[in-house]
């Protein structure tokens, strides 16, 4: 994107100096996160209703335009940003990431930033996310994760019961500190990994939160940048299956024969992610999305019972302390889910491809919810003229009966891009979301 690296060059000196100021700033965010994960940082500045929790001083915000719609207020164009834009369709990605290990690059604090930036450079955007991954979390609690060409990620140690979620229960309360847990319950277990759920995600994951923090400096107000987890459910699956899976066995097995663990086990889950996206936004998050890839495992009433509960849980804990923060829930292939999770905290609702965008988009708007979504990515296969001619159909469909562009909508894609998609047909999406705005 020619005018934003432009910007990038001309603020290259301001930039420079507020990194070297953050650099001390970040050594003491990471003291106080270990000292105390309960507690909301004051916040720094209020501008344009856009409130700032973390204490460190970062460039302006050049382009509120995702914030604003979340706010449902008006913009002079859709805002949109799309999942995996930092990724492996990207020329500029691949190069990067050819000698390098994906969770090593994680750990880096300036590698994630320039992975980060690469579609903001790109593309017009009106969002980042940063580049990480959702089973840190996991990674957090000493299991061991590693990444197979074919088979994806790939735990060496599952917990797909009650004895190797006791083994993880107790090496958890070992590394806290904790002694005689031959004399607890399981139960007291889960309650004393709950109460401490802070100390779990700190230090363990101060990488991503320095990655957070160097990322909004180099941004230098360009776009806001979401921080994001993936939810207790997914993350769960990952844990009790050894890794991706199409059948769940493992999951519907300690799910139906031993739901207390199951229960248990998402819990720990939950105030994990909670006090995890706490700490990014101290670091400098400035809007947050849960990932439930996998919800559409689920039938409804298992749904409701062993995944909405705990993104709701999740929503509750971080508005409790961050009451203004922008959050974003998606529970991919749950669209029975929608109307209970219009009555969360969430401030947006994320759609897959396989639900009406104008008919939630009314439905969501009634409740003062936003909705973002929700493209079919394999509309990207077709060619840059036919994107276009899909992406206005969608969208006059969707708006063409209001006078002014849709407030509290943000688009996006149904899910994320895929490593073949072309970096061009892309760019023809965004053009034509642009587009369709300066027709109104």
């Amino acid at each position: 994107m020619d005018t934003a690296t432009a910007g990038a060059q001309g603020a290259a000196s301001s930039t420079l100096l507020l990194m070297t100021a953050a650099a001390a700033a970040l050594a003491l965010l990471c003291k106080s996160l270990m000292r105390s994960r309960t507690s909301p940082l004051a916040m720094a500045a209020v501008t344009s209703q856009q409130v700032e929790y973390s204490t460190i001083q970062f460039p302006p915000l050049k382009n509120d335009r995702l914030l604003r719609t979340i706010r449902g207020e008006p913009v002079d164009r859709i805002p949109v940003w799309i999942m995996r834009q930092a990724g492996r369709y990207l020329p500029e990605y691949r190069e990067f990431m050819a000698d390098k290990s994906f969770f090593q690059v994680c750990r880096n604090p300036k590698q994630v930033a320039e992975l980060t930036l690469q579609p903001i450079l790109r593309y017009d955007l009106d969002g980042s996310i940063i580049f990480c991954d959702i089973l840190v979390i996991p990674q957090a609690m000493g299991l061991s994760v590693t990444l197979h060409p074919e088979k994806g990620p790939v735990f060496a140690e599952p917990v797909s019961d009650a004895a190797t979620w006791a083994k993880l229960q107790d090496r958890l309360l070992s590394e806290l500190g904790v002694s005689g847990m031959d004399k607890m319950s399981s139960a007291e277990k889960t309650k004393l990994l709950v109460d401490n759920a802070g100390r779990l995600v700190s230090p363990s994951l101060d990488y991503v939160y320095a990655a957070i923090t160097e990322t909004r400096m180099q941004l230098d107000g360009r776009v806001p940048l979401l921080g994001f987890c993936g939810a207790p459910w997914t993350l769960a699956i990952y844990m009790i299956e050894g890794g991706g899976s199409k059948t769940f066995s493992k999951t519907s097995r300690l799910m139906h024969g031993d739901p207390k663990t199951a229960h248990e086990m998402l819990t720990v889950l939950a105030h994990m992610c909670a006090h995890y996206l706490m700490n990014q936004v101290r670091a400098g998050a400035q809007a947050l999305q849960v990932f439930d890839s996998y919800a559409g495992a689920l039938s409804p009433e298992v749904w409701n019972e062993f995944s909405y509960p705990y993104m709701t849980l999740i929503a509750d804990l971080v508005k409790e302390q961050f009451p203004q923060m922008p959050m974003i829930c998606f529970a991919k292939d749950a669209h029975y889910g929608l109307e209970v999770l219009s009555q969360t905290k969430y401030d947006v609702v994320a759609l897959d491809s396989s639900v009406d965008l104008g008919l939630c988009y009314k439905s969501m708007a009634a409740k003062g919810k936003a909705v973002q979504g929700n493209m079919d990515p394999t509309v990207l296969y077709a060619p840059p003229e036919k994107i276009t001619e899909i992406v206005t159909k969608q969208f006059q469909k969707a708006f063409g009966h209001m006078s002014a562009l849709p407030t509290r909508y943000v688009a996006n894609m149904g899910h994320g891009m895929s490593p073949d998609h072309d970096p061009v047909h892309l760019g023809a999406f965004i053009d034509a979301i642009h587009a369709f705005g300066q027709k109104k």
